[in-house]
């Protein structure tokens, strides 16, 4: 018998359930989801068992795991940001994962291109698509209709749009100044252009100088409030309250938001675009860290595998707004959206949305345009003398 035992042992160890921890980075409904997802993962399988936990906002997360990667931690799967993704590729930290998949054909053809195509680097496979946006245009609908006003279909008719609802008790317009610098990329990429060219930051662009000079204009005329996104709660309560009647963000802010008592009636439009211009995506990707055993990589893929199953991409849209990435979870949808059809505006986006410049050093020239563009509408720098100087900054790193 004493010869058997060490067997027995081996034979529990190898059936030993493989935790994987989760970092992300979604709080109210869609944190809730995510765990209610990873309990019901855990309950219908014994190899794995996903521990997801909550690390606030993107920003913070991707401070917290750069601090445990620095100290040799950290989770096996992780939600990075867009432009957050390819630098953890450029510093090896993300696993490829193609041997790992094993995936049917029809599942990927079924898949929203874009946000599957966005986790290729370099030919291979790193991330997984997950939570996928587009920016769209949050508006007072009630305003709009007493002053017989339309959603602006493009950047002209914005800017008289946001003079029109102007007065001494609201402003037009309120702009965040995000550190992805994503809302003014879209004011750029809507516009025909991109805050990236031959692996370059492009921040002077006609473009890019277009949308900041804009913006400048209307804070000039009083049409406009500047928010950073440490004052986002702030945004919001300004919208709430009517002392701003429009506001750009992800649709995917729109549950956050309803944890608010609005007076209004709410209206929801694409972002503002020129002919040919286009939105950029927004949302993350989940990567399996440098570290992960080959079982924690096989139990994040199948965690991945049970999200992406149709029933749970339809409750994940329905919790947290964000795009749904089956196809074949769209009849899932239909009493969703018909419920109220400006839940389905960030969707009808994507046939104008574009993936996010996958380079390395994106999110830090991200993160200089972003502190160019409260110099200029906080602290009254001219438009293109600060874009010149973040674009001389952003050129100047390594």
């Amino acid at each position: 018998m004493r010869k058997l035992l060490p067997l027995a042992l081996l034979g529990l160890s190898a059936f030993a359930q493989v935790d994987v921890p989760f970092w992300h980075a979604m709080d109210g409904p869609a944190g809730r989801l995510i765990a209610a997802f990873a309990q019901e993962f855990n309950a219908r399988q014994d190899r794995y068992r996903v521990l997801p936990r909550y690390q606030g906002t993107y920003e913070e997360a991707e401070t917290k795991l750069v601090a445990a990667l620095r100290a040799g931690s950290g989770p096996v799967l992780f939600q990075a940001e867009l432009s957050f993704f390819p630098r953890l590729v450029a510093e090896g930290q993300a696993l490829p994962l193609e041997a790992y998949l094993d995936l049917d054909p029809g599942f990927v053809a079924d898949l929203f291109a874009p946000a599957w195509n966005y986790g290729v680097v370099g030919g291979r496979r790193f991330g997984l698509p997950f939570n996928t946006s587009t920016p769209v245009l949050f508006y007072n609908l009630d305003v709009f209709r007493a002053k017989g006003l339309e959603a602006p279909r493009d950047w002209r008719a914005f800017e008289r749009t946001a003079l029109a609802l102007t007065s001494r008790a609201a402003k037009g317009f309120i702009f965040v100044t995000d550190p992805h610098a994503w809302l003014f990329e879209a004011m750029v990429t809507s516009r025909g252009g991109s805050l990236v060219q031959d692996d370059r930051p492009n921040f002077t662009s006609r473009e890019a100088v277009a949308a900041l000079e804009m913006l400048y204009r209307l804070k000039e005329a009083g049409a406009l409030s500047v928010r950073s996104m440490a004052e986002a709660t702030f945004a919001q309560l300004d919208f709430v309250r009517t002392k701003g009647m429009m506001v750009m963000a992800s649709i995917a802010n729109w549950p956050a938001a309803e944890n608010f008592s609005f007076a209004f009636a709410l209206g929801v439009a694409p972002v503002p675009r020129e002919e040919g211009g286009k939105v950029p995506m927004g949302g993350a990707q989940l990567v399996v860290l440098k570290g992960a055993s080959e079982a924690q990589v096989r139990g994040a893929v199948a965690f991945w595998k049970y999200l992406m199953e149709p029933e749970n991409v339809a409750r994940w849209v329905e919790a947290s707004y964000y795009v749904p990435l089956r196809k074949s979870a769209l009849p899932l949808l239909e009493g969703f959206y018909r419920e109220n059809p400006f839940r389905k505006v960030a969707f009808e986006q994507v046939a104008h949305a574009q993936e996010r410049p996958r380079l390395s050093q994106f999110s830090a020239w991200a993160r200089v345009l972003a502190e160019a563009l409260e110099r200029s509408l906080k602290g009254g720098v001219p438009p293109r003398k600060a874009l010149e100087e973040a674009q001389r900054k952003a050129e100047a790193m390594r």
